[in-house]
């Protein structure tokens, strides 16, 4: 009987370690998909395309989750999240989360950086994304982040079209200016 119980065990420890590298070799050839756009590091180098690098935990697990039961509407992932589990998008977030963030901006503008790090600073973006940018919980790191991107997203937000985002977003960029949002991105953009 003693036998039969220790055999039980090796086995139930031989399936769970099974399993376990198919997991994670499944999990490695996801985040292999992601990083045809977003970088392999987690580091876009696309325009248009988000850095997951960095990127709060929280932030990355309920923006997967919008995303693949259809609540923030992004043509280009359109189906790349279907059928992966909860568990699958808890492993790619840790992954993306603990990636540094490396930012892809060109050269520094200094004029309109320092516009940039004033509007920043008067519109209390700091206040939800942290003093540093590097956000928290539910709220991206902006810091580091592409400029395009972040021009874009803003743009979105103060138009109300950025669906399944937090909306808050729009009230804080109302009555900015495009230049506004160009000097804002350029800031944020090279941060590091």
């Amino acid at each position: 009987m003693q036998y039969l119980r220790i055999a039980t065990l090796a086995l139930g420890l031989v399936c769970s370690s099974a399993a376990s590298l198919s997991f994670a070799q499944d999990i490695k050839s996801k985040i292999q998909v992601c990083g045809a756009c977003h970088g392999a590091d987690g580091n876009s180098k696309i325009a248009g395309t988000p850095s997951l690098a960095g990127q709060p935990k929280t932030f990355l697990e309920n923006q997967m989750v919008m995303i693949r039961e259809g609540m923030r509407n992004i043509p280009a992932m359109t189906g790349q999240l279907d059928g992966i589990s909860d568990a699958e998008i808890v492993a790619i977030a840790k992954f993306y989360s603990s990636s540094p963030a490396v930012s892809q901006a060109g050269d520094m503008n200094t004029a309109l950086f320092n516009k940039g790090q004033i509007i920043s600073k008067e519109a209390l973006c700091g206040t939800c994304h942290l003093p540093n940018y590097v956000g928290r919980d539910q709220m991206p790191r902006i810091a580091a982040q592409r400029e395009d991107y972040l021009f874009y997203s803003m743009k979105q937000f103060r138009s109300n079209q950025a669906t399944g985002r937090d909306t808050i977003m729009a009230a804080s960029l109302y009555g900015m200016s495009d230049d506004d949002l160009k000097a804002i991105a350029h800031y944020l953009s090279q941060l590091k």
